[in-house]
């Protein structure tokens, strides 16, 4: 993704041949990253007090791991449910939904108040993530024709980016089983620290599938469409965002055309375009980022093995 944090953290360079400014193939793409079955984890709640009172369990569905997203169940006649200290949404049936970000810490913790105003709470180990680097020739201000273009027009796209993130769509798309936009062949890597040119760019925010352009592409989950771009941005091209609720939104990014706007509800596996080039890209690609509030996650977690 292309609106993240960034800083070369990680050592060991993957030389990679560049198709496209998101897309770093490597000579054989490796298969999608392999996704733990979606059973149900008790974790056992403890009472924030010392009073040795059995308290229901939350339940997460998957572990806990940098660039993932969860669904989860609160514990019976709880009230409130809070993650890191942020009051997080129950639907009607006490599931919700958490996610940690690809820099996420190494701990989080749970806290339920029950309807008795006991609270009982949990910590949660994160397993890291592995990151690799990515040399991408192109350059760092994408379609903007010099620095002084590309300062003046980033404002007002981010400031597009920010209030489409801001949307809180009422969606059941983040209950559903995800399924990839378009397959193809991986060519760029969720994590990855970018290089353009030489300089350090932000870390990859999002998956690069390789495909000819003009490809459809469609909706992974039901949603609500948060931004459709009137015009390229600098960077990410034709951009589509399709908020699929409790926080949860899908980016497109470098799209060629756009076939839904702003407002439109969509439904798993509905057209929402055709892949092209658009923006910082050296090649027909289609970008997909996932986003949970603030934590930028890995669609391949979510999604599954690309065309299983």
């Amino acid at each position: 993704m292309i609106f993240g944090r960034f800083g070369l953290r990680y050592p060991v360079a993957l030389p990679l041949l560049v198709v496209a400014a998101s897309c770093v193939p490597a000579a054989k793409a490796p298969a999608a990253p392999a996704v733990p079955p979606e059973r149900p984890i008790a974790v056992a709640a403890e009472p924030v007090q010392d009073a040795p009172v059995a308290y229901p369990d939350f339940i997460l569905f998957g572990s806990p791991e940098q660039g993932r997203a969860l669904k989860a169940q609160a514990p019976t006649g709880a009230q409130t449910v809070t993650f890191d200290g942020a009051a997080i949404p129950l639907a009607d049936d006490g599931q919700f939904l958490i996610a940690f970000d690809r820099d996420a810490p190494a701990t989080a913790q749970l806290v339920a108040t029950l309807a008795n105003g006991r609270v009982v709470a949990h910590p949660l180990a994160v397993a890291p993530g592995t990151w690799r680097i990515e040399y991408i020739n192109a350059p760092y201000r994408g379609s903007a024709a010099s620095d002084a273009d590309f300062a003046q027009r980033r404002p007002a796209e981010l400031a597009q980016i920010a209030a489409a993130r801001a949307v809180a769509a009422d969606s059941g798309g983040w209950k559903q089983k995800f399924r990839w936009p378009v397959t193809g062949r991986l060519s760029g890597f969720f994590g990855s620290q970018r290089v353009y040119q030489g300089k350090p760019g932000t870390y990859h925010g999002g998956t690069d599938i390789a495909v000819p352009a003009g490809t459809p592409f469609v909706a992974p989950a039901d949603g609500v469409v948060t931004l459709a771009a009137a015009a390229p941005f600098t960077l990410e091209g034709n951009l589509l965002i399709v908020d699929h609720g409790m926080g949860l939104s899908s980016a497109f990014l470098h799209c060629q055309r756009l076939d839904v706007k702003v407002g439109d509800r969509v439904v798993q596996g509905q057209p929402l375009g055709t892949v092209g080039r658009t923006g910082r890209a050296t090649g027909p690609h289609m970008h997909w980022g996932l986003k949970w509030r603030d934590a930028r996650l890995d669609p391949g977690k979510l999604a599954g093995p690309i065309g299983g």
